[in-house]
């Protein structure tokens, strides 16, 4: 998977992902969400459901404008709500602190693990962790550049992110959080009240693009309602290309 920017916050997460098709983008997501919720429940005692709901991707148009709005967004998460100045001081895993487009983490082999209790070894805490590495890619449109020049485009939106903070901060007349007092809230605490509103089926920076994927869209909808209906009328059934038949296989695009 092609991964331009992450950043895991205190009860959800924002991925601005590169994915070949839809198949790749449900396995990917399958794995990377299953697994944290097997972690978190390890390190929160959290034995019921992990996820509120399942992920929703939402196709970013390939408009610069729209590709670094999304990028803007992501990167503001934690400062717009007054939980830390930078995001680069957000103490959860970030891209903001990437350094050369690489994030070092580790990967904890747990089915080794398991089999060693099993034959009755001694299991330290960090015996099967693995350091790995991830390399992240700039988003679509800095992708032709060189790196230093998408480096220091990076850099100088952080640097406005940080700029917009400090002035909302002064404006409120008051401080953020802060790292040390976001990690010292519970994890099974709950806000009292939450703010809900409706995602976007599609991020665009104009209104005739974002016409264009609403139109493609409804084209996809009415060809999978009329697929559907025709098996389940026993007849020959076409689904269109990226889409997942009711047997959950996958129809790929014609190579």
């Amino acid at each position: 998977m092609t991964v331009c920017a992450l950043i895991y916050l205190s009860n959800h997460c924002h991925l601005l992902l590169q994915p070949e098709d839809a198949w790749q983008l449900a396995r990917f997501m399958n794995c990377v969400n299953s697994n944290i919720a097997k972690e978190a429940g390890r390190l929160y005692d959290w034995r019921e459901k992990f996820w509120g709901r399942r992920y929703r991707a939402i196709v970013v148009s390939n408009e610069p404008e729209a590709e670094l709005r999304r990028l803007h967004y992501l990167y503001s998460q934690g400062c717009k709500e007054g939980l830390v100045d930078s995001p680069r001081s957000w103490p959860g895993a970030t891209s903001a602190k990437a350094k050369n487009n690489r994030l070092q983490g580790l990967w904890f082999h747990r089915s080794a693990e398991y089999k060693a209790r099993r034959r009755g070894e001694d299991v330290p805490k960090m015996r099967f962790a693995e350091s790995i590495e991830l390399e992240l890619t700039p988003i679509p449109s800095w992708q032709d550049l060189p790196e230093h020049q998408a480096s220091s485009r990076l850099r100088a939106l952080l640097r406005e992110i940080e700029t917009e903070t400090r002035e909302a901060r002064a404006d409120a007349h008051d401080q953020a959080m802060g790292a040390k007092a976001v990690l010292a809230q519970d994890p099974h605490s709950k806000p009292r009240r939450s703010n809900h509103s409706s995602a976007p089926r599609f991020h665009a920076h104009h209104g005739y693009v974002r016409r264009r994927l609403e139109y493609a869209y409804l084209r996809f909808f009415y060809g999978y309602r009329e697929a559907a209906q025709r098996m389940f009328e026993g007849r020959n059934a076409q689904f269109p290309c990226g889409a997942f038949l009711p047997s959950s296989r996958f129809v790929p695009h014609p190579t």
